[in-house]
């Protein structure tokens, strides 16, 4: 495979992925690789960074779907932008295989330095049904369509007569009891609750929403105390929190099983499973030849360059979800790595593009290490949960969390652009409420045009008129009679 002529022929820092990483990595090296002669490419599918702390809120309708991503080729003026995903890596030679998103044939990237950002996917287990029926909250797209699944479902069962598929429609379904799956349920809740008030056809206790889990508790970043709140605040709000239970069935009906014992739970039926039972490390990288850890994530040292048994890789790096990053404060997961979460990202990836242009001029590197500042979640407006660790540890709950909520992730989210663009989000939606408004048909835009634009079927033929005397009760018709209906027709016409 020959390299594609477009891209620049200098010596090159590929990015693999356009996430918290990637995005950080390419604007806070794009400006000193090109000013030395080189250039930074950055591959991603996608033309924009996701900021997935929002995704919750863009399903409640809170955010705009546009406002919480960050187009790559409106910040990154200085890289090189392919639209496309790296299929297999062969750092020995220094190439990557690139498939353009257009479906066109693959091509080969040479590099010089190589950053592995891919990130993580939606994991999932082999549940029947769940592929056909589940939806996950990883993309923005995912969080548009949930946001306009659950005002369909509602306005849809107003004016259903039959009980059992109006309670489908009505039941609303979240597997993960993690920060995702209680931002995300607690957002549909208040958005549900919203349209319902607008609609007198439907009560607001015919709205049905459950909370799987499979484990004890829910929220393993907050403390237990906090977790058993959140639990209370939950069911106050008519949510079913079913702990130790797990879905084990997805086709027709939901049915779910206990756990450890594996007897049978509930059944009922559902029109909405949202799926955010967990994330795994992009699969992408078992296509190179990077040493990986059980998990499947790129082995990295505390520097984050990339390293095996043998020793470092040189020109090699990789942060995020997809790389195994030694958490130097003692406080990550049991396996002694950092928590997968865009707090570590984001701060990795900046380390990561200062360890990299400092390797260039033989400096030393620094070490990856930030405490942890907390966690914090909203559950829709004016409700929340934080666990705040700057003097000591700080457990907030209801309004003052849900304003630390909307503090550290307007803060955090990348360029002022997008800050300005959420926050002044956030002060229209306070004076004028949660937005409401399903837009119809985004999956067949074309199918209003489609339908004008097909010629309607001509209307069907009149009987041919019975013979005289072929039956009682029958009269022939004369021709002219004949003739009078059909200049009538006509004119109708």
């Amino acid at each position: 495979m020959a390299t594609t002529p477009e891209l620049q022929d200098r010596p090159r820092v590929l990015v693999v992925g356009g996430g918290y990483v990637g995005l950080y990595v390419a604007l806070k090296l794009q400006k000193k690789i090109a000013n030395a002669g080189g250039i930074v490419t950055l591959v991603d599918p996608l033309p924009y960074m996701t900021y997935q702390p929002f995704l919750p809120e863009v399903a409640g309708g809170n955010i705009e779907a546009r406002h919480a991503v960050v187009s790559h080729r409106q910040h990154l003026k200085q890289t090189e932008l392919i639209q496309g995903r790296v299929t297999s890596i062969d750092h020995a030679n220094r190439t990557a295989v690139v498939a353009p998103a257009d479906g066109g044939a693959h091509f080969e990237v040479p590099y010089f330095d190589v950053v592995m950002a891919a990130g993580a996917i939606t994991r999932t287990f082999p549940i029947k049904g769940l592929a056909d029926k589940g939806i996950g909250l990883k993309t923005i797209e995912e969080a548009v369509a949930l946001r306009n699944k659950v005002l369909e479902r509602i306005e849809v069962a107003s004016t259903m007569t039959d009980p059992a598929a109006r309670a489908r429609a009505l039941t609303f379904v979240v597997v993960g009891g993690g920060f995702a799956g209680i931002e995300c349920i607690t957002e549909m809740e208040d958005l549900a609750r919203a349209a319902v008030r607008n609609n007198p056809r439907i009560k607001q206790e015919e709205v049905r929403f459950v909370l799987v889990e499979a484990m004890g508790r829910i929220m393993p970043e907050v403390t237990a105390k906090q977790a058993e709140w959140v639990v209370e605040h939950l069911r106050s709000r008519g949510i079913e929190v079913l702990l130790n239970t797990s879905l084990d069935n997805a086709e027709g009906s939901l049915k779910l099983i206990n756990l450890p014992d594996k007897t049978p739970a509930q059944e009922f039926e559902t029109d909405t499973l949202v799926w955010t039972a967990g994330v795994q490390a992009n699969p992408m990288v078992r296509s190179t030849d990077f040493p990986l850890e059980p998990r499947g994530r790129v082995r990295v040292l505390p520097d984050l360059r990339v390293a095996g048994d043998e020793g470092i890789i040189d020109n090699a790096w990789a942060a995020g979800d997809v790389a195994a990053v030694p958490d130097l404060t003692g406080k990550g997961l049991p396996d002694g790595t950092c928590v997968p979460n865009a707090q570590h990202a984001l701060r990795q990836a900046k380390r990561l593009a200062k360890n990299l242009w400092a390797s260039r001029w033989d400096k030393p590197l620094k070490d990856y290490k930030h405490k942890n500042l907390g966690a914090v979640a909203g559950f829709g407006q004016w409700k929340g949960v934080a666990n705040i660790n700057l003097v000591g540890s700080i457990g907030l709950k209801g309004a003052l969390a849900w304003l630390a909520h909307r503090g550290y992730h307007g803060m955090a989210m990348p360029t002022f652009e997008r800050k300005f663009r959420v926050i002044f989000n956030w002060i229209i939606s306070f004076f004028t409420g949660r937005d409401t408004t399903q837009l119809m048909d985004l999956d067949n835009p074309r199918g209003a045009f489609v339908a004008a634009a097909t010629p309607a079927p001509k209307p069907a033929a009149a009987p041919a008129p019975a013979p005289a005397g072929s039956g009682s009760g029958s009269s022939a018709v004369s021709p002219a009679a004949a003739e009078a209906k059909e200049t009538v027709s006509a004119k109708a016409k």
